[in-house]
């Protein structure tokens, strides 16, 4: 630890939307390898890091009540993976503002954890290599990689080995947030479960390695709204909906309104329509908001940068 290091970091991370999310069969470990095109968008929750006599956390902002504040939640889990790095004790509060939607499919969770990682690193002054954070962040969970590099990326294995993908423009979204969550792990097991169902058979012995889509890179190389809209895919998005059969009303109320495409988030429950400017996503929204079938929705765009230090005011 630096002698000079901060008495208070404040971390800004972005959530996500999988523009692709390609998943393989079952693993015999229960896992599956994943062919997933992350686009970080501009919906943020800062990490706070100030010194403490031991590792405690608050959490504030839209449904804070639903973050856990013991040690299962990742970020608490992230201060304390880098303390053991460093041999220190992980003396240190953690405050969460949240504004990314909590169990929403944005990768709020692993936004938290990365941030907790990059603020608790630089006022420890402990100045960890990006390679070591980026192997701490893949040893926490599948997104949390990402959210630390952010902009856009394919990432497979689980989506924790990540390739920087080029985006030549500015795309536009709205997000329409469901009341109430999804557990990943149950719509992985629905989509193993409507794979079976199907008879094509849900292991890896089954479905193809998963890949990404060569329009959809090339639609975000060259900033193609059209296109990419064109090219987006969710393969659990059959299972979300399979679970929570309200998103399909979502889906449609967005397209409806003029959205180029839509799917679900992630393993849901928020759905992500891309729309072709910020006036479209403001009129989109407003539509959503008066269907009744979300709980609000919100307008943003992206790529957006990583996990990033603030400066102190």
């Amino acid at each position: 630890m630096t002698r000079n290091a901060p008495d208070r970091v404040t971390v800004r991370v972005p959530a996500k939307v999988n523009v692709q999310l390609a998943v393989g069969g079952r693993r015999p470990d229960g896992f599956h390898d994943l062919a997933n095109v992350f686009l970080a968008v501009g919906l943020h929750d800062e990490v706070t890091a100030t010194p403490a006599d031991a590792l405690t956390l608050t959490c504030t902002g839209p449904d804070a009540d639903q973050v856990p504040l013991d040690e299962s939640n990742l970020a608490a889990r992230a201060a304390r993976a880098l303390a053991a790095r460093h041999g220190l004790d992980p003396r240190v509060h953690l405050h969460i503002a949240k504004d990314i939607p909590v169990a929403g499919g944005m990768a709020g969770g692993s936004a938290d954890a990365a941030g907790a990682l990059l603020a608790c690193d630089a006022l420890w002054g402990t100045a960890t290599p990006q390679e070591e954070l980026l192997s701490i962040c893949a040893e926490l969970g599948s997104d949390v990689p990402f959210s630390l590099v952010g902009g856009a990326a394919l990432g497979r294995g689980r989506g924790e080995l990540l390739e920087p993908l080029p985006v030549g423009g500015t795309f536009h979204w709205v997000f329409a947030v469901a009341d109430g969550g999804l557990s990943t792990p149950a719509v992985y097991k629905e989509c193993d479960r409507l794979r079976d169902a199907s008879g094509t058979g849900a292991t890896t012995a089954d479905v193809p390695d998963p890949e990404p889509t060569p329009a959809l890179l090339d639609a975000l190389r060259t900033g193609d709204a059209t296109a990419l809209a064109a090219s987006m895919s969710n393969d659990l998005q059959a299972a979300a909906v399979s679970l929570r059969p309200s998103l399909a009303a979502a889906l449609a109320a967005g397209t409806d309104a003029g959205a180029l495409a839509a799917l679900v988030s992630g393993s849901g429950p928020t759905t992500a329509f891309l729309v072709a400017d910020a006036d479209q996503a403001d009129r989109v929204a407003g539509a959503l908001r008066a269907s009744g079938t979300c709980r609000t929705a919100r307008t943003t765009a992206g790529p957006a940068p990583g996990a990033t230090v603030l400066p102190q005011g």
